[in-house]
């Protein structure tokens, strides 16, 4: 059976039990980074899934995202 939890890196008590595990025998960690922030990755996301808008110009664009 195998389980899988996300870990938050960026505590220390989250460091320390990562680095517990990794002496474990029966423990198999892969550790990935994200290519980018998720603001990016969901932008990918969306991209991917066609979740896209098209506009006439700048003027148009900035009254779409509400700036």
């Amino acid at each position: 059976m195998e389980i899988t939890i996300k870990i938050d890196q960026r505590k220390k008590e989250a460091r320390a039990l990562l680095e517990f595990l990794k002496n474990l025998p029966f423990v198999e960690l892969n550790i990935e980074k994200p290519r980018y922030n998720p603001e990016t990755e969901k932008a990918i996301q969306d991209v991917r899934n066609g979740n896209t808008f098209k506009v006439k110009n700048s003027k148009q664009l900035f009254a779409e995202l509400g700036i």
